[in-house]
């Protein structure tokens, strides 16, 4: 067989390989370090999906001796923990077969193949694997350990994986936390995304007892819909249940950040970087943290009883943390988007304004960001430019780049009040300059407000008459109509 045939059967397995794993928008050096901290901390009959999902990560660093280490490792875990069935070698076997193509070893990727080909025969299947959950659910988790991009296709997964094994503990968690994914990163926007939600993770514990993230990812959902004693209830459940597991540690500690108790969540971060003291998460968590201390500081010095010089000091120390937490956490996940927004707006408050605008421009320049992220960073960028560089142009020019992504995220609504105030103030002050109303009419067009908007352009016009990106959007605006 030569390389060409036997790529054409190749690409027919279903493993990591084939599964359009995008590394392009993670930091895989980042990936196989949760990977190894799971292996030492997670007690699982899944194991063998952390080697296999290693063994891909060592080829994609052209490490293929350790790849083919840890698939040994996946495929001595799955054979203990099988129960009798084979279905959890499909995807092994066809890593295996990957790894022997890209050194070169033909006949050893051929014979994978055979292997393949073999338990689809045991298990009386054709070589669609459209009812083997294992599949699915095994392709679900290693999506969801990757970019957010993948968390919609990793929920499909998991949702084809139940349909084969609707009462699988591991399925039954890995779609709960999809959902919870998706829903909590735009917002919870809908009852029935509440309801949804809730109703996944209280299943998922019911199959699963033992697994204490579900629980502490119920607990974040109640305290996000303002139940938040009875969210603390999961939370000091899940803790009492794995004290020392370092991926609970960091949602309890978000939870006491959220309810207001800093100091809690600053002591709980200090365990989990004992355990995982490489962790770039936990550290931007405890720069959230010193942040949210020093915020409450701030507010407490605007009291007339307060002694002003010691409140600066302890103001000035808390976001020295912050800043030394965030830069740490970055120097240990350089993909993190939100970090370095969250690194340049304290960089703002400790008056090291070049410092900031050099973190803005940094990550605003990364390929590959979501749209969310864009719109996150214009906007932080944008109040930068208004407020400490005194640029409306620049401040009007990011807000106006947020606007027009499109979606409806967390920072739309800051960005359209933020750009409508300095619009109707240039209104106000300039009622004879055109770019006032033109502004204004542009906000009211992203609200989709037509009548508001044409109105806008109209007055735009009259004072500009012959300004051919007013007509445009004019035009465009009755032409919708």
């Amino acid at each position: 067989m030569t390389a060409t045939n036997l790529k054409t059967h190749l690409l027919q397995l279903n493993c990591h390989f084939t599964w359009g794993i995008q590394e392009k928008y993670s930091d895989i050096h980042e990936i196989e370090e949760r990977l190894h901290n799971q292996l030492e901390f997670l007690v699982s009959n899944y194991k063998y999906m952390v080697y296999n999902l290693l063994a891909y990560i060592k080829h994609l660093q052209s490490e293929y001796t350790e790849s083919i280490a840890n698939l040994d490792e996946a495929e001595k875990n799955c054979l203990s923990t099988s129960n009798g069935t084979n279905c959890k070698l499909l995807v092994i076997y066809g890593n295996y077969a990957w790894v022997h193509y890209y050194l070169n070893q033909l006949e050893k990727s051929q014979l994978y193949i055979d292997k393949v080909n073999n338990v689809y025969k045991e298990l009386q299947q054709t070589n669609d694997p459209k009812d083997i959950p294992e599949i699915y659910g095994e392709q679900g988790w290693s999506l969801l350990m990757f970019h957010r991009k993948h968390y919609e296709k990793a929920k499909d997964c998991f949702e084809k994986a139940l349909i084969g094994a609707p009462k699988d503990p591991e399925w039954n968690s890995g779609y709960a936390t999809a959902v919870y994914r998706l829903v909590t990163f735009e917002g919870i926007k809908h009852s029935d995304q509440q309801d949804m939600l809730l109703k996944l993770l209280i299943q998922a514990i019911e199959l699963n007892p033992k697994d204490s993230v579900v629980k502490a990812l119920l607990g974040l959902t109640l305290q996000y819909l303002n139940r938040t004693q009875e969210g603390l209830k999961w939370i000091e459940e899940a803790l009492e249940q794995t004290p020392n597991l370092p991926y609970l540690l960091c949602y309890v500690a978000i939870f006491y950040r959220r309810a207001g108790m800093a100091d809690k969540a600053i002591c709980v971060l200090k365990t989990a970087l004992v355990l995982i003291p490489n962790s770039g998460f936990h550290h931007h968590q405890l720069g959230l943290c010193y942040r949210s201390k020093m915020i409450d500081k701030a507010r407490m010095a605007n009291s007339y009883y307060q002694n002003k010089r010691t409140n600066s000091c302890e103001i000035q120390e808390l976001i020295q943390k912050a800043i030394f937490h965030f830069e740490m956490g970055l120097e240990l996940k350089k993909t993190h988007v939100y970090a370095y927004t969250d690194l340049a707006n304290m960089y703002r408050e400790a008056n090291e304004y070049k410092k900031a605008e050099e973190t803005f421009q940094k990550v605003l320049s990364f390929i590959n960001l979501t749209d969310y992220e864009k719109q996150e960073i214009h906007f932080h960028y944008g109040n930068f430019e208004q407020y400490v560089n005194k640029s409306e142009k620049e401040a009007i020019r990011h807000y106006k780049e947020a606007l027009l992504i499109p979606g409806t995220f967390r920072d739309k609504q800051k960005c359209e009040n933020a750009l409508k105030k300095l619009a109707e103030r240039k209104v106000t002050r300039y009622p004879t300059d055109a770019s006032g109303f033109s502004l204004l009419g542009f906000v009211y067009k992203i609200q989709q407000k037509s009548a508001d908007a044409i109105e806008c352009y109209e007055k735009a016009l009259k004072l500009d008459p012959h300004n051919e990106e007013y007509l445009s959007n004019l035009c465009e605006l009755k032409l919708a109509i």
